[in-house]
């Protein structure tokens, strides 16, 4: 009941049909981010695809200007010269043979995960415990790379993945509530402009159809689509 009060007191002031400019959208929902702990600042983007065909699919890796607010963990499969490398540039988790068994046994200690090519017949066997979680490699996203160093210090210095869901929206964290609002516009555009530059051949009429942005606890303020890019 206290939290749907609160809720109800932060929309006051929210017209749910119009559309804010970015910057004015960041600064009602900074003003509305009340929670006793710092809110993640999100971004929901809904495009105009269907990530049901594969010429449609939507997803990349961004590195925010300002950084996401969020120490990540980050897991790395890899042996020899290239553990060590990963360790050096400070990830959290690292190994071969032993973190693939003890991700098995249910122990995912890492937020992002990282793995040398030589390492994805091995990673390859995790696939339904970190498929559904989000966590599984990928080359295309930078995730399947010999540049252990680069992935870990992204993954660290606030680099963020982002993929289309099946409804054609795409949710993204951007920082935190105490962050200025300057820097919260910043990262949205990076994020809207590699968005931007992602879009799928297949993709036909608006790409970009509607967006709005939240805080943790607060209500969604809708964004003029125009006002994200550039």
């Amino acid at each position: 009941m206290a939290i749907g009060k609160r809720l109800n007191k932060a929309r006051e002031g929210v017209d749910r049909e119009k559309l804010y400019p970015l910057a004015e959208a960041i600064k009602m929902v900074k003003e509305r981010a009340k929670a006793k702990f710092d809110e993640t600042i999100e971004v929901a983007i809904n495009l105009g695809v269907d990530p049901r065909h594969a010429d449609q699919m939507v997803r990349g890796v961004v590195t925010l200007p300002n950084g996401t607010g969020r120490t990540l963990r980050v897991g790395v499969f890899a042996r020899g010269a290239k553990a060590d490398e990963a360790k050096a540039a400070g990830a959290d988790v690292v190994g071969a043979e032993d973190l693939v068994e003890k991700v098995q046994n249910g122990s995912i200690d890492f937020d992002r995960c990282i793995a040398t090519p030589d390492m994805m017949p091995l990673v390859g066997r995790l696939g339904k415990v970190l498929g559904p979680r989000g966590l599984m490699p990928n080359p295309k996203i930078g995730t399947v790379t010999m540049d252990v160093t680069g992935a870990v210090k992204g993954a660290k210095g606030g680099s963020v993945e982002f993929r289309v869901e099946k409804a054609g929206i795409l949710q993204a964290g951007v920082g935190k509530a105490s962050f200025s609002e300057e820097k919260l516009v910043e990262n949205i555009k990076a994020l809207a402009d590699a968005v931007s530059k992602a879009k799928p051949a297949g993709s036909k009429g608006t790409y970009i159809q509607r967006v709005a942005v939240s805080s943790t606890m607060g209500p969604g303020v809708k964004v003029e689509p125009g006002t994200i890019l550039g």
